[in-house]
């Protein structure tokens, strides 16, 4: 099976940065995953994203693109739930 690369934009690093250190231990621990398997059980397409999905990790949405051409998944945002959806 091919691997992923996955790659966090700056914003969504940053983003991550300012979560307490044991979410972010959650977090990355899910976004390292999706190097194996980038549509994991409970991830869900974002409607009106051509090929925008994002996976939970307790109140916290990640919300990535899949490129399947160059095996890559791009994390474009990590937020709380009541955050992650607004432009």
């Amino acid at each position: 099976m091919t691997r992923y690369r996955v790659a966090l934009k700056p914003s969504a690093h940053k983003e991550l940065e300012g979560l307490p250190d044991h979410v972010i231990a959650r977090i990355v621990r899910r976004l390292e995953e999706l190097e194996f398997n980038p549509r994991p059980p409970g991830c869900k397409k974002l409607k009106g994203g051509h090929r925008e999905w994002r996976i939970r990790v307790g109140d916290y949405r990640a919300v990535y693109a899949i490129d399947d051409l160059r095996r890559s998944v791009e994390i474009t945002r990590i937020r709380h739930r009541s955050e992650v959806y607004e432009p």
